[in-house]
């Protein structure tokens, strides 16, 4: 299975970043993600066998995060990956922590430029205008661990188990 940890946004988040993603003028032949599917990644796995579940679910239940609150203020396009997305310009500290917890209790690479961002739009094949963004805070208390099935037409994503974070760490 295909899994990652990452933050979802409620339903006025989806909503507000799908107005963003509705008033960019795209190429035909991009895609616009749908609302179900914006995510914030924190660690991504990648392949895994069953038997490391149980695993990952330990480390997800051992996190000690606070709760954040993220504004995502801009729109870029990233032309290597022919995405356009609403970036963070800022990110917190408690973000930081937890992505940096995240990857050392995984044994992943050490990834320097993280960037706060939801993926608005894939297959861009040219960099289009993009508008500037009224800023779109998303205030989360949990993350998860989820599943991503990428053999359809669009990604399908599902929550495999899901955490509190906290008030305060």
């Amino acid at each position: 299975m295909r899994l990652f940890f990452a933050l979802w946004p409620d339903a006025d988040t989806k909503s507000k970043l799908a107005g963003v993603a509705a008033k960019m003028r795209l190429a035909d032949r991009s895609r616009l993600v749908p609302a179900e599917n914006y995510h914030l990644t924190l660690a991504f796995i990648g392949e895994v066998p069953g038997s490391r579940l149980p695993a990952l679910l330990k480390i997800g239940a051992t996190q000690r995060a606070a709760r954040l609150r993220i504004s995502f203020d801009a729109t870029e396009y990233w032309a290597r990956s022919q995405v356009v997305v609403a970036a963070a310009q800022k990110t917190s500290a408690e973000l930081f922590a937890l992505w940096e917890q995240l990857h050392k209790d995984l044994a992943l690479p050490e990834q320097p430029n993280r960037h706060a961002h939801v993926t608005l739009a894939r297959k861009v094949a040219q960099a289009p205008v993009l508008q500037a963004m009224s800023p779109v805070t998303w205030s989360t208390n949990s993350f998860g661990l989820y599943r991503s099935d990428t053999s359809g037409v669009q990604a399908a994503y599902t929550v495999v188990d899901t955490w509190p974070l906290l008030d305060e760490t």
